[in-house]
């Protein structure tokens, strides 16, 4: 059993990993470069655990438990040298991580899993140096990890059989869903799909039929209301295999199919506008209007999981 983790990244993502893997009662060890980004990080799972008691979605006396199993450091070999698995949440640079894998592989043994949270590289080129390409896999974890119950599971024709069930069950156990690929394909599913919407929203944006800020209205108030319960394969059968072959028969002809991003995005990336990261991206942000957004989302997202678990609402707290 996987009893021990090490979350090699504390930004956005790396924090929230680790917050999960805490909260369902497994040690875990959260390593950075710097110690200011590991003080950020705390502060940030403090909040988010603050957040939670107050929806009661956790106990208020598991937030100080739940602390004590999240270890910060900022040196390589004492967080990894006693793991079970790692989960790397380093920038999507090839270069970088596998930079990362030699050094993590001269330390552990030789059965410990090493898994890359990356959405966009694929596991082939992350182990092209690799002493044991059969021990890495990817777990990519949606943001925010905290909240969002979907994993994508992704593997290559030599990872072992037993690195993947024990992902599975790992990933299960920390509360969230995991779904295994079927094969490795450039970009996983999650992002296919959402590059597929964004590229028509965008071209019907540049086209004037709708603005910016209609498109996310829109999204809220149709499809994505739908699909959080019922997915797009379900909302198929309800409305009629026919009747929606006639609508996408109509429309594949006049749809966006172009092969690079649109030129309304690329505009904004030359101009600086990178998103909140940047203070200014499809719309503007300061630090105050930031902190309320992301207060919001991560709200109404427990409540979203506490409708679609009606039965237990409350988070895996178990004893370590």
């Amino acid at each position: 059993m996987i009893n021990r983790i090490a979350v090699i990244g504390a930004g956005i993502m790396g924090n929230g990993i680790a917050q999960v893997i805490g909260t369902a009662g497994i040690h875990v060890n959260l390593y950075d470069i710097d110690q200011a980004s590991l003080n950020k990080a705390f502060s940030t799972i403090e909040k988010n655990l603050d957040l939670m008691t107050q929806k009661s979605i956790l106990d208020i006396e598991a937030k100080s438990t739940i602390l004590k199993r999240i270890s910060g450091t900022t040196n390589l070999k004492e967080c990894v040298s006693q793991c079970d698995m790692i989960i790397e949440v380093v920038s999507e640079i090839l270069d970088l991580k596998q930079t990362l894998y030699k050094q993590i592989e001269n330390i552990v043994k030789d059965d410990v899993i090493i898994a890359s949270n990356t959405s966009a590289i694929p596991l082939t080129e992350l182990t092209q140096q690799a002493k044991i390409p059969e021990r890495f896999i990817i777990t990519h974890f949606m943001n925010p990890a905290t909240l969002v119950p979907l994993v994508e599971i992704i593997t290559q024709d030599v990872t072992d059989v037993d690195v993947i069930d024990r992902t599975m069950q790992f990933i299960k156990r920390i509360g969230k869903s995991p779904i295994r690929l079927k094969k490795e394909i450039p970009g996983a599913v999650v992002n296919r799909l959402q590059a597929a919407l964004l590229r028509e929203a965008f071209h019907l944006v540049e086209q004037d039929v709708v603005s910016l800020q209609d498109i996310d209205q829109i999204i809220k108030d149709g499809p994505g209301f739908r699909w959080a319960f019922i997915g797009p394969m379900q909302m198929v059968d309800l409305g009629g295999l026919d009747t929606w072959k006639r609508i996408i028969d109509h429309l594949s002809p006049v749809l966006e199919d172009s092969k690079t991003c649109s030129s309304l995005v690329q505009q904004l990336v030359e101009n600086g506008r990178l998103g909140t990261k940047a203070g200014k991206g499809i719309f503007d942000y300061d630090d105050n209007l930031l902190e309320r957004i992301i207060f919001e989302r991560d709200r109404d997202f427990i409540e979203l999981l506490k409708l679609r678990n009606p039965v237990d609402n409350k988070a895996h707290t178990l004893e370590a």
